[in-house]
């Protein structure tokens, strides 16, 4: 599963790069090309975002990668150490 969702990665972020060009280097007498090439950009870059977060967060789920620092949770009632 995880190599087909790295397939889709690559091929949603090349469909990204590439109608995201098509986009910006359209004329202006080309608004129905340009607005076309813009959706299918940002569709890719939706797909290819998707895709690489559940990449990462398979890697670190399965200890291929190491888990990114965060901050633990904490009591919304505690600060510095002190309850209120």
């Amino acid at each position: 599963m995880q190599k087909l969702i790295a397939i889709a990665n690559v091929v949603a972020w090349a469909g990204f790069w590439s109608f995201g060009y098509l986009a910006f280097s359209a004329g202006p007498d080309q608004s129905g090309q340009m607005v076309i090439a813009a959706v299918l950009a940002a569709l890719g870059g939706g797909v290819g975002m998707l895709a690489y977060f559940w990449l990462v967060r398979h890697t670190e789920a399965t200890g291929y990668a190491k888990p990114a620092n965060r901050a633990e949770k904490r009591d919304d009632d505690e600060i510095h150490g002190e309850v209120l």
